[in-house]
């Protein structure tokens, strides 16, 4: 199985609509006196080999931050698929045979994510892997004796050469990010979520008020 030569792109995820923060772009709120977008590039941009910004809307609002901006290609808002298809599309078109997504408003997510996809992703069929943290007790026995992980499908390694397949499931309805990720036996990279869930992601305003605690 073929396996990457250089560092993989990096794409952050920020085209959805934050309805539950009132709409807007929840990258561009701050904490700390720095917007999350920041955050998020500082600690994603020195794991991989280049970065881009999947977002919608006018590409101009984000310039500060010189970044390529790639605009979903499968309309609707359909989810974070789109916005992996359409970093897999700008990769290719870069060379590159593989992507890592994080999301925009997940400031504390592992400095070590890269490296850690890569192994997980060494033994599946593809170049492909998912972030997971453990389940609290209480997660674990809700779910019913199923996976003990919660797995964040906005952070993960995927490669261009499945990026047809991507594009066809999503024009057919596909939305789930895991559905497909289970299909192509995607590798777990299995995070700490000691003292907090490094994947603990910015929703709600009270969510907002807890990141500014964390970041404190």
């Amino acid at each position: 199985m073929s396996r990457p030569l250089q560092q993989p792109l990096g794409v952050i995820l920020a085209g959805g609509l934050a309805t539950r923060m009132g709409g807007g772009d929840k990258g561009l709120l701050e904490i700390g006196g720095e917007p999350l977008l920041q955050r998020v590039i500082d600690r994603i941009e020195p794991q991989v080999g280049g970065l881009a910004l999947n977002a919608n809307g006018d590409a101009g609002r984000f310039a500060r931050y010189r970044l390529p901006v790639l605009p979903d290609t499968i309309p609707g808002f359909p989810g974070p698929l789109a916005g992996v298809l359409a970093g897999l599309d700008w990769a290719a078109e870069q060379g590159a045979d593989s992507i890592v997504t994080v999301a925009a408003d997940t400031p504390f997510f592992p400095c070590d994510l890269v490296p850690r996809l890569l192994l997980a992703a060494e033994d599946a069929p593809h170049l492909l892997a998912l972030a997971c943290t453990p389940r609290s007790g209480d997660e674990a026995l809700k779910s019913g004796g199923g996976k003990k992980i919660n797995r964040h499908p906005t952070f993960g390694l995927w490669p261009v050469s499945l990026r047809d397949d991507l594009r066809a499931a999503l024009e057919g309805g596909l939305r789930k990010v895991v559905l497909w990720t289970d299909q192509h036996g995607a590798g777990e990279a299995l995070f700490p979520a000691e003292p907090f869930d490094p994947f603990f992601n910015v929703n709600t305003p009270e969510d907002l008020a807890r990141a500014q605690a964390l970041a404190s």
